[in-house]
């Protein structure tokens, strides 16, 4: 899901709560703040050699124990992300949603619902993955840098 995809689904229904649904089901709490509105830029080289980068917007979101009375509602999380616009420069990046329960975590924007009274911002799984694999060996699946130079 992008920042557009986002903000538009918010717009629908801004003083609808805002629900963060963990690729588990769980929920995070009610009360939780979206404390920063981020680009995060990564610049790397895969095991095969090849220089890549990507970008996403990160919100991260905090909970406190001493306001559970907090709501976030639609419009202002969509105020939020208006403000960061100058700082994301596209719209079409994709969102993460970063969150701590025991270890901070980021999760990938996958999907976007509504019910009467919340919107429900649904996220999924991040996974690592060879990005050379067409560089595999089939006897060890490891890249064969002996011709490539990659970094295996």
């Amino acid at each position: 899901m992008t920042i557009h995809d986002l903000e538009t689904a918010l717009r629908l229904q801004p003083d609808a709560e805002v629900r963060f649904v963990l690729p588990d089901g769980g929920l995070i709490p009610f009360h939780a703040h979206v404390t920063e509105v981020g680009r995060v830029d990564k610049r790397f080289i895969d095991c095969g050699g090849t220089r890549r980068s990507e970008s996403h917007c990160l919100l991260q979101t905090w909970v406190t124990d001493n306001d559970e009375d907090h709501r976030l509602n639609a419009g202002k999380l969509a105020a939020i992300i208006h403000k960061g616009k100058e700082l994301l420069e596209d719209d079409t990046l994709s969102v993460q949603i970063e969150y701590e329960e025991g270890l901070i975590s980021q999760f990938p924007l996958e999907s976007i619902s509504h019910d009467e009274g919340a919107v429900y911002l649904h996220t999924r799984l991040r996974h690592t993955d060879c990005l050379a694999k067409e560089l595999c060996t089939p006897a060890t699946g490891c890249c064969d840098t002996s011709t490539t130079g990659g970094c295996c």
